[in-house]
């Protein structure tokens, strides 16, 4: 079921950012408009799902929420993000979006590095492979 979702957060990231990107540059907008109507948007639908989730917050203590503040808000959230559109307004779609989703190389350095993860050799050729093919679709 994890992967369904996480097929679904592919979909939806590489359909979206073709609508952003055709967003940025049919109304002139700069990037900071592009990711701040973004944010405003997915800030109003996520605040009325989460709803019956918000009593949950002070159980969560101030170490997981400083995390969240800034993994999610600062570096993936502003951060991330920023740079994403900054990419989308100045480059053509099939080179950003390649280069921008070598996110999951990340995400599994800092889960070996950090987090733990043991590096075995399906990690190591899933990996070589993702990016092999990231560098061929952007060379």
């Amino acid at each position: 079921m994890a992967q369904l979702f996480a097929l679904a957060t592919a979909i939806c990231w590489g359909v979206g950012g073709y609508f952003e990107k055709k967003g940025l540059h049919l109304g002139n907008l700069s990037p900071t408009m592009g990711i701040t109507i973004r944010t405003a948007v997915a800030l109003v639908i996520l605040g009325a799902a989460s709803f019956p989730q918000w009593r949950t917050l002070p159980q969560a203590g101030s170490k997981a929420l400083l995390y969240m503040v800034i993994g999610g808000g600062v570096v993936a959230g502003a951060v991330g993000m920023l740079c994403f559109y900054t990419a989308l307004k100045g480059a053509p779609l099939t080179k950003v979006m390649p280069i921008a989703f070598t996110s999951p190389f990340f995400g599994a350095l800092m889960g070996l590095l950090l987090g733990g993860e043991p590096l075995t050799l399906k990690t190591v050729l899933g990996t070589l492979l993702t990016i092999g093919g990231i560098i061929v679709l952007t060379i």
